[in-house]
């Protein structure tokens, strides 16, 4: 079985036999939505879970952050006066535990009709709460300045490529020893698809790296590949960075997905072969 299949089936059988059948994952399930703050429907999904079939072990060979942004909280002040703010939510790559979208969307609904002394007070809450489940520190901020902006690089959707892999494959990947080069490139054409619930997942890609140039044909159909793959938004790029890391030999690779918004919250997630702050840039479909 080729690894894009193995991890693939990898996670649908892990959801299947543990949150799933236990009746406790969210999606994909009739959900009672809370309206008083409720931090116990937060759900924990284990990063080991997709990276275990990509050779990712307890030392990480990235760093980065799951930048998430919930564009409809809202809450109350003690005297009933409703608030609204935009939240913006870094997870470390490192948590053992990613947060499963639905429980945090329905967690961040339930402090519609709940009272709040402030923002700050919000903002704490969130941020414990989220830190809690994910077994990390996570960063909280509301409305953050997060200016919308063209994708860095140059674009490589406008390649006249056949696209026929119907599975992830690493080695439709190539590049270029004899030409160094240090450059971003980006394309709005990736998808995949909810482990779950086989929804769509649509975003844009950017890749920045130093090294051998990659090829641009090559790298358009494997990230094409990617669209019929059932994993979720944060285990695809991480199969991403190790496939490229592998197959293109880059010196510095940074790879961030911007993701459309699904029930009011866009994932964002963001790995790199240094430390580094991405910004959060919101691109136009965003």
């Amino acid at each position: 079985m080729a690894l894009g299949e193995k991890g693939r089936y990898f996670t649908q059988d892990f959801l299947q036999n543990t949150a799933v059948k236990n009746g406790k994952l969210p999606l994909g399930r009739d959900t009672d939505y809370p309206q008083t703050y409720a931090p116990d429907v937060l759900f924990p999904i284990a990063r080991d879970s997709s990276r275990k079939p990509l050779g990712i072990a307890a030392s990480l060979p990235f760093a980065g952050v799951d930048i998430w942004n919930a564009w409809e909280l809202t809450w109350l002040t003690p005297g009933g006066l409703p608030r609204v703010a935009v939240a913006e939510i870094r997870v470390p790559a490192e948590s053992p535990h990613l947060v499963e979208s639905k429980s945090l969307k329905l967690y961040l609904g339930s402090f519609a009709m709940s009272e709040f002394a402030d923002n700050d007070a919000v903002r704490t809450a969130i941020a414990k709460d989220l830190s809690t489940i994910t077994g990390s520190t996570v960063e909280v901020s509301l409305d953050p300045d997060v200016a919308i902006m063209e994708a860095d690089g140059e674009c490589i959707d406008t390649s006249d490529v056949t696209c026929s892999a119907t599975h992830v494959d690493a080695s439709l990947l190539a590049a270029d020893d004899g030409k160094i080069v240090d450059e971003s490139l980006h394309t709005h054409l990736l998808r995949s698809l909810c482990p779950v619930t086989n929804q769509p997942d649509l975003g844009s890609l950017i890749v920045s790296y130093a090294g051998p140039r990659i090829d641009r044909n090559a790298l358009l159909r494997y990230v094409v590949s990617f669209r019929e793959h059932q994993d979720f938004h944060e285990a695809c790029v991480e199969r991403m960075f190790v496939d490229i890391l592998e197959r293109c030999r880059p010196t510095r690779l940074s790879i961030h997905a911007r993701y459309q918004r699904r029930g009011g919250i866009d994932i964002n997630p963001f790995r790199s072969s240094r430390v580094e702050r991405p910004a959060n840039v919101r691109l136009w479909r965003q």
